[in-house]
C-alpha cells in the first residue's frame, strides 16, 4: 500500500463514507487519484457503503500504533522560576494540565498503552498511574544524563510508538491509531530561533538537522518511530550509552549524527498554530494571559514582596548553571537586573540562616558586598542585584593579587559587632559527616585516617594565640 492508498483508507476508516471533495481537501490528493483509489478499494472489499471493512482494517494491521512513550524526567532549568516548584509537565495552560491533556489526546485516538519517564521531582506525577491507568519509569539519572537515558529505560516497549514530550500542547489532536512511516512533527518558522531546522529532501525524509537558521522547518512536538527505526535507533543508544558520548544530549543529536545510517525519518508538517513548546516562562505568558499576571508561583510572590511590584512587571528569566548546592536564576524588574537565590534541598540541615543573612547585612555595610538586596532567613531565599561586568583576579599578576589581599585583610580587620558567633570548620564538619552517616555509608578512601590526621592538627590550633577575625569561607585559590 503506498501512501495515498494509506490516507484515503485510514480517513475512511475514521470517518465512513465521505464525499470526494472532502477526502480532497483533507489529504491533498487529486480527485482523480481518489476516484482510482476508491474504485479499487471497493473491488477488493476494503470498503463498503458504510465505510471501512475487516478486510480493510486487516490490510491497515502492519501500521498500527503500538503504545506512547512521554519523556518527562528534566528539570527544565530554561523554565525558571516555575520549573523550581513544579515540574514544566505539570502546569496548568487553558485550564488543563500539559501532560494530562496529552494523555488524554493519546487516549481518545485509541493508544491507551502509555507510559511515562519520570526523574525531577518524580512524586508529583505519580498520581497519573491512577488516574489514566499510564505506567511509570524512574530515570534516577536525570540530572547527570540526558532524554537518551529515559529512552534508553523504555528500550524494550518502543516498537511502532509515539516519543512525546510531557510539555507540548497541540490545539488539535495530532495522534492516530495507525501511522504509514517514522516521522517527527514539524511546523514552518519564518524567523531565527534556537530550534532544531531541518533539511529535507523531495519525499520529506530528513537529510540535515541544524539550530539556529534563520527560518525554515523546524521540529516541533511529537515523533512517531515505526519496528524498523525504533531496531535501529535503540540500537545506536546501546552503542554509545557506556561511552558518554551524548550524556548531556538530547536524543535529536543522536538522530543527527546518524541520519546516513538510520532508516529514514520524515517530517510531518502542521500549521504553525497547532502545536506549542513553552521553553521559557515568556512563551507561556504569550500562549496564556494567566501567567502574566498570577502564575501561582511561591517564588514571585516572594519576588513581588522583595522588590514591591506585580507579577506583570518581572521578566527577562535565565538560569545560572554555577553553584553547588543552591539553585539561582537572573530576572529583571523595571529595567534593573537581579539574581533570586533558591537554596538546595537538605541545606537548611547544614547553613544557619538566620547567621547567613546577618553576615550579608554587615557586608553591605561595611562595603564588601553591594549587591545584596533581601534575604528570608526562614526559608533561606536570597535576592541580589546582578553584576553586569567582572573578571576573575590574574594570582599571576602582582597589581591583581594585591588588590585582592587589600580586600582581605580589610575584611579580617574589620570589627562587625553583628557577628556574634564562630564558625568552626572542625565541629561543622563532624555535624555534617553525622548527617551523612544517618543516611548512607562514607564512601571516600582512607576517610577515618584522614579525619584523625586533620583533628590533630587541628588540636594544635587550639590557644594558639591568634585572634579571630571576621573571614569569608569561600576565599577562592
Amino acid at each position: 500500500m503506498n501512501k495515498k492508498e494509506f490516507d484515503v483508507l485510514n480517513l475512511i476508516r475514521k470517518k465512513g463514507k465521505i464525499p470526494y471533495r472532502e477526502i480532497s481537501k483533507l489529504t491533498h490528493i487529486s480527485l482523480g487519484n481518489i476516484s482510482t483509489i476508491i474504485k479499487s478499494f471497493t473491488t477488493n472489499g476494503l470498503i463498503c457503503e458504510k465505510g471501512i471493512t475487516t478486510k480493510g482494517i486487516d490490510v491497515l494491521s502492519p501500521y498500527k500504533v503500538n503504545n506512547a512513550v512521554i519523556l518527562a524526567a528534566g528539570p527544565s532549568s530554561r523554565f525558571v522560576p516555575l520549573s523550581l516548584e513544579m515540574p514544566k509537565g505539570l502546569f496548568k495552560v487553558k485550564d488543563e494540565v500539559l501532560i494530562e491533556r496529552q494523555i488524554k489526546q493519546l487516549q481518545e485516538e485509541g493508544i491507551t498503552d502509555i507510559t511515562v519517564v519520570l526523574g525531577y521531582k518524580k512524586e508529583l506525577f505519580f498520581y497519573l498511574k491512577d488516574k489514566y491507568n499510564v505506567n511509570i519509569i524512574i530515570n534516577s539519572e536525570y540530572n547527570k544524563k540526558n532524554n537518551i537515558e529515559s529512552l534508553y529505560l523504555a528500550k524494550k516497549l518502543i516498537s511502532s510508538t509515539y516519543i512525546c514530550s510531557c510539555d507540548n500542547y497541540f490545539t488539535i489532536n495530532p495522534f492516530d491509531q495507525y501511522e504509514y512511516q517514522t516521522f517527527y512533527a514539524s511546523i514552518y518558522c519564518s524567523k531565527h530561533t534556537k530550534e532544531s531546522y531541518v533539511t529535507i529532501n523531495s519525499k520529506d525524509e530528513i537529510i540535515q538537522i541544524e539550530n539556529g537558521r534563520e527560518y525554515g522547518d523546524i521540529l516541533l512536538g511529537h515523533s512517531f518511530w515505526n519496528k524498523e527505526f525504533s531496531k535501529s535507533f535503540i540500537s545506536l543508544i546501546e552503542k554509545y550509552r557506556d561511552k558518554g558520548v551524548y550524556d548531556n544530549s538530547f536524543w535529536e543529536r543522536l538522530l543527527s549524527d546518524h541520519l546516513n545510517i538510520l532508516p529514514p525519518m520524515l517530517i510531518k508538517k502542521y500549521d504553525s498554530d497547532t502545536i506549542f513548546e513553552f521553553d521559557y516562562v515568556s512563551e507561556l505568558r504569550d500562549f496564556d494571559n494567566k501567567y502574566i499576571n498570577h502564575t501561582e508561583s511561591k517564588i514571585m510572590a516572594n519576588i513581588c514582596l522583595a522588590l514591591k511590584c506585580t507579577e506583570k512587571e518581572i521578566g527577562g528569566f535565565a538560569p545560572i548553571h554555577e553553584g553547588m548546592t543552591n539553585t539561582s536564576f537572573v530576572f529583571t524588574v523595571r529595567g534593573n537586573k537581579y539574581v533570586y537565590r533558591q537554596p538546595g534541598d537538605g541545606t537548611e540541615a547544614i547553613i544557619n540562616r538566620t547567621h547567613e543573612k546577618k553576615a550579608l547585612i554587615a557586608a553591605k555595610k561595611y562595603g564588601f558586598d553591594p549587591t545584596f538586596s533581601y534575604m528570608n532567613d526562614s526559608e533561606g531565599w536570597k535576592i541580589s542585584t546582578f553584576v553586569n561586568e567582572f573578571r576573575e583576579p590574574d594570582y599571576s599578576s602582582i597589581e591583581d593579587s594585591k588588590l585582592i589581599l587589600n580586600v582581605l585583610k580589610k575584611l579580617h580587620n574589620t570589627n562587625a559587632p553583628e557577628i556574634d558567633w564562630i564558625f568552626d570548620p572542625i565541629i561543622e564538619a563532624d555535624r555534617t559527616e553525622e548527617i551523612i552517616r544517618t543516611k548512607s555509608s562514607i564512601q571516600m578512601l582512607d576517610f577515618d585516617i584522614l579525619k584523625d590526621r586533620i583533628h590533630r592538627i587541628y588540636k594544635k590550633t587550639i590557644g594558639d594565640g591568634v585572634n579571630k577575625c571576621w573571614c569569608h569561607i569561600d576565599t577562592y585559590k
